[in-house]
């Protein structure tokens, strides 16, 4: 491995997952704005829109998580599947 590439500071940062809003703590060098409060302990707390614990993949079932609007656009642009079925009919 290189010499003086990787980080020196890493610290303990609880993560949280704002889908399941499960807490995990880990150590990274992730710089955090917010803190926490986990296990009688104070950390940086950083949010994650997705991990392992809500990702489709991982979990074997299909939730749509949508933060920003996109699939109403997409939905609103070109439509269903019965709405393009009704309309060729």
């Amino acid at each position: 491995m290189k010499e003086g590439i990787h980080p020196k500071a890493y610290r303990d940062v609880v993560f949280r997952d704002i889908t399941t809003s499960e807490e995990w703590l880990g150590r990274s060098t992730v710089k955090c704005d917010k803190k926490t409060t986990f296990e009688g302990t104070e950390y940086p707390l950083c949010d994650l829109p997705i991990s392992s614990l809500s990702h489709p993949f991982y979990t074997g079932r299909q939730k749509l998580v949508d933060t920003e609007g996109r699939v109403e656009r997409f939905r609103k642009k070109f439509g269903t599947r019965e709405e393009r079925d009704q309309a060729k009919s």
